[in-house]
């Protein structure tokens, strides 16, 4: 195959130096593409907030991907089809008809490693310098080719609503706290995170998802005061309590008329004895708290928002219905994010997790699903449960007996201690 020399005229370069112009510019479209999808709009404002012009560029051209991606590929794709037919061209004019087959091989060649790979892998080593160098002439691009991308973007959209897909134009937004708990999670398999520091970050993410109702103090365990009892036994027990606030009832536990803080009745009490007032006669709901009632459905984020707003740590959880169901402590909420806090008054800690010779765990009936996969790094679903003895009462459809035993979840549930009606403790193994 050879090639006549009266072809190789200026003709012939001018050509040959268009399709090289062109596989610049595709490189660059190609690089510039990757660079603004692949970097992360955390660094980019990290460096804008510095003084990077570049960066604040970049920022601003990724507000909208759906018109930056548009408008990239449009670029990207005219120069690319250009080049080709220029091509295309100059080798029919060269070799004749087999000329098609060869532009076709050796600008696909050129192309998969000028025009994609090279751009494409400087641009995923170093995201965010590649966006903040590429922004301004991305920038132009973006505005002379906005109304054809507008156009373009329309005519998507109908398209893909002919076949029920609708685009949320706040979908990156949303996805942002995905996108965080997804990265926490990653650096902790790959060893980047400690598992504390996980956890500790997920649980301040989580609070917005997760409701009172999950981690309240239930009803039976709560320690309440008789507002018929002398003076003197209110203030003995409330001494003998490790508690520091207690809700006061009248008849019934389910009738919660105040709350007493320890500190407060010794104070009044103190100050009543001194000034000669007999004990007999001292009213300890005149030094009461009003009640702080919650409803059960109440985020965890949204009420700790509400404890620091009323300056208080105490809250009574009630259903729909206006019935007493627990109560929950700004202690409580932040035990979530920085796990189990204990002090010198607390008599016994969580209930813990104790691993045992053959490989089990055995667990406390009360224990919070959450609590346990975060001790254990486990995945149990805690969607229909908050405990642990309520999700295998909730899979096995019944309340077993003392030595029964379940299998569900990828576990082995053994029931070896149950009071009355209620699952006292359980051994889990992974199977």
């Amino acid at each position: 195959m050879t090639i006549d020399p009266s072809l190789l005229d200026t003709g012939f370069w001018i050509s040959v130096a268009s399709i090289l112009a062109l596989l610049v510019l595709s490189a660059f479209f190609s690089g510039s593409e990757t660079a603004l999808t692949a970097a992360s709009r955390g660094k980019l404002r990290s460096k804008a907030d510095r003084g990077d012009v570049g960066a604040q560029r970049a920022l601003n051209i990724t507000e909208d991907n759906e018109r930056l991606i548009g408008s990239v590929l449009l670029g990207n794709n005219l120069v690319n089809i250009l080049a080709a037919s220029l091509a295309t061209a100059l080798f029919t004019r060269l070799f004749g008809d087999s000329g098609v087959a060869l532009a076709t091989l050796v600008m696909t060649l050129l192309v998969l490693v000028f025009a994609e790979v090279l751009p494409k892998t400087y641009a995923i080593t170093r995201p965010e310098t590649a966006a903040a160098g590429v922004s301004g002439v991305i920038r132009v691009v973006i505005l002379v080719f906005s109304p054809f991308v507008l156009a373009v973007r329309a005519f998507t959209r109908v398209v893909l609503r002919l076949f029920g897909i609708e685009i949320d134009p706040d979908s990156h937004i949303h996805a942002v706290r995905e996108e965080i708990m997804g990265a926490i999670t990653l650096g902790h398999s790959e060893g980047a995170v400690e598992k504390e520091d996980r956890d500790r970050l997920l649980g301040a993410l989580d609070l917005g998802d997760r409701v009172v109702e999950e981690i309240m103090l239930h009803r039976s365990q709560i320690e309440m005061i008789d507002a018929s009892l002398p003076a003197l036994e209110v203030l003995e027990r409330s001494l003998a309590s490790p508690y520091t606030r207690l809700p006061v009832f009248r008849d019934e536990p389910e009738n919660i008329i105040g709350v007493i803080h320890a500190k407060d009745l010794s104070r009044a009490m103190y100050a009543a004895q001194s000034q000669g007032v007999s004990l007999d006669e001292f009213d300890v709901l005149g030094v009461a708290m009003e009640p702080y009632f919650i409803p059960e459905t109440t985020t965890l984020d949204d009420q700790m928002r509400q404890f620091l707003r009323r300056h208080t740590h105490f809250a009574l959880v009630v259903d729909e219905y206006g019935s007493l169901e627990g109560l929950i402590t700004l202690e409580d909420i932040l035990e979530e994010i920085v796990g189990e806090i204990t002090d010198e008054f607390d008599t016994s800690a969580e209930a813990e997790v104790i691993r045992t010779e053959d490989g089990s765990y055995t667990v406390d009936g009360t224990m919070t699903i959450r609590d346990l996969n975060r001790a254990t790094d486990w995945a149990l679903p805690d969607e229909e449960a908050n405990t642990i003895a309520g999700l295998v009462i909730h899979e096995a459809q019944m309340i077993p007996s003392e030595g029964q035993v379940f299998s569900f979840h990828g576990f082995r549930f053994e029931v070896t201690r149950r009071i009355d009606n209620r699952i006292a403790e359980l051994k889990i193994r992974p199977l």
